[in-house]
């Protein structure tokens, strides 16, 4: 029996007779065969890696859930392979120039890209070296690259139109930063609800933040100084409504009494806040496996671009909570 023959059988190929299937794997058996990982790594020009990349600062990393919850995803969904995970952080122009010359020697077989903003040069590098790849979100309405993305605007839309529900009549929105598509899309559900309620929507209830609790307290005060009487707000993450929720009781303003709160992700922020925040819940955790999936999908179909591109956009739901 050819050594050929014998690869097949280890490999998985179905061009094997069950009787020569049959006779390989007991003398894999009898001998304690163990296929040599990194030995059918290189025969097959893999790397039996993907990365997980993040180009964030840690303290985000480590102050958001919605990067443990993505990473959680991945690693679960990742179990069950022989890929290894590579974890790598990109929070200056050097990181990222260092990390694009990793990507160029295709040490991985594939990357994971969570928080893309839209001057970010990774994805059109990814493209460009024909990387396999999925984005966390997305750059623009027109993403060539597969990702996989909530329901953003629908999202927002439904927090903005439960507050007009329950009678608020000065909604403001605290947004992300808006050079990433995610605050945009936010902000619109959140000016489309306005209008579909007959109103004007008005800058100055509208303050851009960046995802973060500092910022959700600046954006808050800010709306405070421009709209004193402001009766509701729509935080576009649960962290920056933890940031408004803080500045709001130093103000002395009751919550929901008299500014109703409503944030986005429904993360363990939003159950421990007091009261619990009404939140926009994201399953963040099936992203994670959704992307790893579409991944596995992109590594196996390499060098075919005949197919329609994954685009997968997860629904969203609002948990309503005593903020609101």
């Amino acid at each position: 029996m050819g050594r050929g023959t014998v690869s097949r059988v280890i490999n998985g190929s179905p061009r094997v007779s069950d009787r020569t299937r049959t006779a390989v794997e007991q003398a894999v058996a009898e001998l304690g065969y163990v296929p040599n990982r990194v030995a059918r790594a290189l025969a097959a020009n893999r790397a039996d890696a993907v990365a997980l990349v993040i180009p964030e600062p840690e303290t985000r990393l480590f102050a958001e859930p919605y990067f443990s919850d993505v990473i959680c995803g991945v690693g679960a969904e990742l179990a069950d392979t022989d890929l290894q995970l590579l974890l790598t952080l990109i929070r200056t122009p050097k990181e990222r120039q260092r990390f694009a010359e990793y990507l160029s020697a295709h040490r991985v077989d594939g990357v994971l890209l969570v928080s893309v903003h839209a001057d970010d040069p990774l994805p059109d590098l990814l493209e460009r070296i024909e990387m396999p790849a999925v984005l966390s979100g997305r750059r623009s309405a027109h993403e060539s690259v597969p990702y996989v993305d909530s329901d953003n605007a629908g999202g927002a839309q439904s927090a903005v139109e439960h507050l007009l529900g329950r009678g608020r009549t000065t909604v403001a929105t605290i947004t992300g930063p808006l050079d990433m598509y995610v605050a945009q899309c936010r902000l619109d559900g959140y000016r489309a609800a306005i209008r579909a309620a007959g109103q004007e929507v008005d800058p100055d209830l509208i303050a851009p933040a960046d995802f973060t609790e500092e910022g959700g307290r600046r954006a808050m005060r800010e709306l405070l100084r421009r709209r004193p009487h402001v009766d509701a707000v729509f935080a576009a993450s649960d962290v920056m409504a933890a940031g408004a929720r803080q500045v709001l009781r130093e103000e002395g303003r009751r919550v929901p009494d008299d500014v109703a709160l409503v944030g986005f992700d429904n993360s363990a922020v939003a159950r421990h806040m007091d009261p619990p925040l009404t939140s926009v819940r994201q399953n963040t955790e099936e992203m994670g496996r959704a992307m790893v999936r579409v991944l596995l999908e992109e590594i196996e179909t390499q060098g075919d671009r005949t197919s329609k591109r994954p685009q997968l956009v997860l629904p969203t739901e609002l948990v309503r909570r005593g903020s609101s």
